[in-house]
């Protein structure tokens, strides 16, 4: 495990933006609405050289009507137990509150490095401010502008002086597959991650759009290894009334198209509705691996076989014509079947990657094909004469080479398709086919 940043302090000191400026990227929502980080987001930093993680958590608040203050307290404590070094962000152009004393009296406490980061330093005159801050008791303050860039590659010198160990950090992100779990709002995404990893890694209430940024947690357990991808949940353009949700929802738009395996949870207790299409349609558009989690079973009171049947049978028809998915049916607070939701998105993943012999593929598509050649157009006859599996493409894809290509139509390259699966495993991951000219 590599050396960890937390970025800690109260609401609207720039944390978010500090962790977008020192991890080069836009991860983390910024707005200037107080509380909008709930959830830890981790990120990747290079400098000098080096590789550590960095933490953004929400703003640390007492006494407030937000519903979250708990819960976001304990996610900002969780934080500063894992790292190895903290940064401390105030603001220098609001100077010291009561907030900023509560933060420091905790971390005078904890046995963790401090960097006090006085942000919002946007020009000297305002960073001579930063001077009210070694009343904190924590050491010099740094003066950085996130907004502009100014003073954080200092920062980060310091940073990297302040670490203690200097092991070989994990592998990059692009490396390791990654599941992202989509669904509506309140879909139980959140919940199922936490029952993964066996600890409250992610903030759940009964409020749609807890989730707000896309989450990436590593899972390393019973000789798995993934990033499993927390998202907001995505609910009706119509229904996304407020600038903060309208990023989320993009968040998680852009989480699918960088994803390997979706896992989309469909609620037990509401069935599937016109907002899974939409979601299934995002994850087939981007040719990402498909697993089907119905949650909240616990709570549906005929869990009888013909029931199951039923309830398949209905998602599969309203995904037609791509019916080639599990379904599993979970329940993510009870951890009923979660593990084997893992182990089938791993069998997804792997066939993704699966690749057939040109010759096996002649010696069993050949023959099917000779038997139902495609059907003659303009009193043409159209042969296919050789097939073979494209190498080095991220979903297997079949080229069939015949003299007409442009006379076949989609209903036969859906039944060469439906042949292909009927032969070989290719559970949950989308196919193309190719038609080309000999």
């Amino acid at each position: 495990m590599g050396n960890i940043v937390a970025i800690v302090g109260r609401p609207n000191v720039g944390k978010s933006t500090l962790f977008n400026r020192l991890t080069q990227s836009r991860r983390a929502i910024v707005n200037e609405m107080a509380g909008t980080t709930r959830d830890r987001q981790y990120g990747k930093v290079e400098w000098g050289g080096q590789q550590f993680s960095v933490i953004d958590t929400g703003g640390w608040v007492i006494n407030s009507d937000d519903v979250f203050e708990e819960q976001i307290r304990n996610q900002v404590s969780v934080a500063i137990e894992e790292c190895d070094l903290i940064l401390f962000v105030v603001d220098v152009q609001t100077g010291v509150n009561d907030l900023d004393d509560q933060v420091a009296k905790i971390l005078r406490r904890c046995k963790k490095p401090v960097i006090v980061v006085a942000n919002k330093a946007d020009s000297y005159e305002i960073g001579y401010g930063a001077a009210d801050f070694y009343s904190l008791g924590l050491g010099d303050p740094f003066c950085v502008s996130s907004v502009n860039g100014s003073g954080t590659g200092d920062l980060l010198d310091k940073i990297l002086l302040g670490f203690t160990k200097n092991e070989q950090d994990e592998e990059i992100l692009e490396e390791v597959p990654r599941l992202t779990i989509v669904g509506r709002p309140n879909s139980g995404k959140s919940s199922l991650i936490n029952s993964f990893i066996g600890e409250e890694r992610h903030i759940v209430t009964d409020i749609a759009g807890t989730t707000r940024d896309s989450i990436y947690t590593r899972y390393t357990k019973f000789g798995l290894d993934f990033y499993l991808v927390d998202t907001a949940g995505i609910r009706k353009k119509g229904k996304v009334n407020e600038d903060l949700e309208y990023y989320s929802v993009i968040r998680s738009i852009r989480a699918i198209e960088s994803a390997d395996v979706c896992i989309l949870l469909v609620d037990a207790t509401r069935g599937i509705e016109s907002q899974d299409l939409n979601i299934f349609s995002l994850v087939q558009k981007n040719k990402k691996g498909l697993v089907v989690c119905v949650n909240k079973w616990d709570l549906v009171q005929d869990k009888s076989t013909i029931a199951i049947k039923t309830f398949e049978n209905a998602i599969r028809q309203r995904l037609a014509p791509f019916v080639d998915f599990p379904i599993i049916f979970i329940s993510a607070i009870e951890k009923q079947r979660i593990f084997k939701v893992l182990e089938t998105a791993k069998e997804v993943y792997e066939n993704r990657k699966k690749r057939i012999s040109t010759s096996k593929l002649n010696e069993e598509m050949l023959p099917l094909i000779e038997n139902y050649p495609p059907p003659t157009l303009k009193g043409k006859y159209i042969k296919i004469k050789y097939v073979t599996q494209l190498p080095n493409t991220h979903i297997p894809s079949f080229v069939f080479f015949c003299n007409l290509p442009q006379y076949i139509k989609e209903p036969y390259k859906r039944f060469l398709e439906n042949k292909i699966r009927d032969k070989w495993d290719f559970l949950g991951t989308p196919i193309n086919i190719f038609f080309r000219p000999k």
